[in-house]
């Protein structure tokens, strides 16, 4: 078996400059010498194809560079947004990612983010899935943390983007309930992790205002997950006349389940879902949805978690307003 190379040192670097190893690490950092000087450290280091350790460089009181970023599942189409908001948000001020996917398990969920920590990140972006433990209030003390559309009670955070849940839920509801809905089934991904989310929360408070019929139905958070159970539901002989998806990939199995069962969209049933991805106004029929402004959201998380790195603290929490899409996917109920 053979041997790994070794990583080249700073070490190596003042061996090849002639310069001592106090320099060169002043050089590489761009901190204290001429700047002839740190190029010609800094074309030595990349003949030699040295770079620098980030954990090693936490350990010795600096930062890594590497923010956490910690997602509810990667099958979802819209984490896989946000994901890609947050990287490019944090690439403008310098920061690299280390993403985790917690595959809807919240244990899995708190398991990664001591792993990120574990790693010297300086800081964790997070999307919560589950109910917070006192295991995340210890891990904020120690990690700057921001969280994305979800809540830890209890936990020390650097700041909070919080979505209107309620009137998100509010507008679908209303949406339905103006076109003649009252028999409702509701999709969701994070019922049987934690049931009192503010979502489903939301749902309960605001179909008993509005005397509807809504059953809150546990579902795979996927495309391929929901669809089976798509099926299951709309073949009952009390079919719901809508169904409201708490995650629009899952609304994208449930319009697969409509074709295949011949219904119509949305003459035999109405389907919502409820982030608004980019597909969903390319599906057919278009998704009515709801709409967070992922971009807004990425910029206020990683601000927020910037200016506590930089230790200048400004507002810590914005809650984002919804907007309902409407498009085709939901029409009158079918009589």
């Amino acid at each position: 078996m053979g041997t790994a190379p070794k990583r080249p040192t700073i070490k190596q670097i003042a061996e090849e400059t002639g310069l001592s190893v106090t320099a060169v690490s002043y050089a590489l950092r761009g901190e204290r010498v001429s700047a002839a000087t740190i190029a010609r450290v800094q074309a030595v280091a990349d003949e030699l194809g040295y770079s620098a350790d980030p954990v090693a460089r936490a350990l010795r009181g600096g930062r890594t560079g590497t923010i956490g970023l910690l997602v509810g599942s990667l099958a979802d189409f819209w984490q896989q947004t946000l994901a890609h908001a947050v990287q490019r948000e944090l690439r403008t001020h310098g920061l690299h990612v280390l993403l985790a996917d917690a595959d809807g398990d919240p244990a899995e969920e708190l398991a990664l983010a001591g792993r990120l920590a574990a790693q010297r990140v300086d800081g964790l972006l997070v999307a919560p899935i589950g109910p917070a433990g006192g295991d995340w209030a210890k891990l904020t003390e120690r990690t700057p943390t921001v969280t994305i559309a979800g809540r830890l009670p209890g936990a020390e955070l650097a700041g909070e983007v919080v979505f209107d849940q309620t009137a998100g839920v509010g507008e679908v509801l209303r949406h339905l309930h103006a076109l003649g809905h009252r028999r409702i089934a509701v999709l969701s991904w994070a019922i049987a992790a934690s049931p009192d989310r503010p979502t489903e929360r939301a749902v309960r408070e605001q179909a008993a205002a509005l005397a509807l019929d809504c059953e809150i139905v546990p579902c795979a958070y996927s495309l391929d997950g929901s669809r089976p159970l798509a099926l299951e539901v709309l073949a009952r002989e009390d079919r719901p006349t809508a169904i409201f998806c708490l995650s629009d990939s899952i609304a994208y199995g449930v319009l697969h389940g409509c074709r295949e069962l011949g219904l119509s969209v949305p003459g035999d049933v109405s389907i919502v879902g409820f982030d608004d991805h980019p597909l969903s106004r390319l599906v057919d029929p278009p998704l009515t949805s709801v709409n967070w402004s992922i971009d807004r959201t990425a910029r206020a998380a990683v601000g927020f978690l910037v200016d506590h790195l930089a230790g200048t603290r400004g507002e810590q929490r914005v809650v984002i307003a919804p907007t309902l899409s409407v498009r085709v996917s939901s029409g009158p109920a079918a009589g």
